[in-house]
């Protein structure tokens, strides 16, 4: 059992019979009275998100799960296949299951499969990936007094903000927590 005060991001809990991924928790205090937690989870199986408020104190049920290594090999539109390194063993995960990794998911990329029994439900990805731009608009002289930058879009079709003098064909490193630019790689 875990409080409800101590959930972080990404943690698996059941809640309601179900297992669910904690999207977001942010605590809540009152003048008087006990602080309330506030949940934003998601159901692993169906992929919808429901806000929960908690009351300080409160206990759920952490979910068994288990991580294996595995490597993305491709995707068909509607589900991407993991090969699990151990066995080799191929698993579908539907695109709603993945939900935001899939911006970050190359083919032939090792990641964690999330496992709740024998049921992959989820992929935990590195923190960070190296991805190629492949649509920028040109950086102009004297552009850089500001210290901003220009929206690139990346092979995986993954939206960001890059410096000026980054071109297109080079490759960029971007957080999969935030999903920013980190360097030029």
């Amino acid at each position: 059992m875990v409080e409800v005060g101590d959930l972080k991001k990404n943690m698996f809990v059941i809640y309601d019979g179900e297992v669910y991924r904690v999207l977001e928790a942010t605590k809540h205090f009152r003048a008087r009275g006990s602080g309330q937690v506030r949940v934003k989870m998601k159901n692993v199986k169906t992929g919808y998100v429901r806000d929960v408020n908690f009351m300080s104190g409160e206990k759920l049920e952490e979910a068994d799960v288990s991580f294996r290594k595995a490597q993305y090999l491709y995707n068909d539109g509607e589900n991407y296949y993991f090969m699990t390194l151990d066995d080799y063993d191929q698993y579908p995960i539907s695109t709603e299951v993945l939900g935001d990794a899939i911006n970050y998911l190359v083919e032939n990329m090792e990641v964690s499969l999330v496992f709740h029994g024998s049921t992959p439900i989820g992929v935990e990805l590195p923190t960070t990936v190296v991805l190629e731009v492949v649509d920028t608009p040109p950086g102009y002289r004297g552009d850089t007094a500001s210290g901003g930058g220009k929206p690139a879009t990346l092979e995986t079709g993954l939206k960001v903000t890059v410096p000026f003098f980054v071109e297109i064909g080079d490759k960029v490193r971007v957080d999969t927590r935030t999903g920013e630019y980190v360097e030029k790689v």
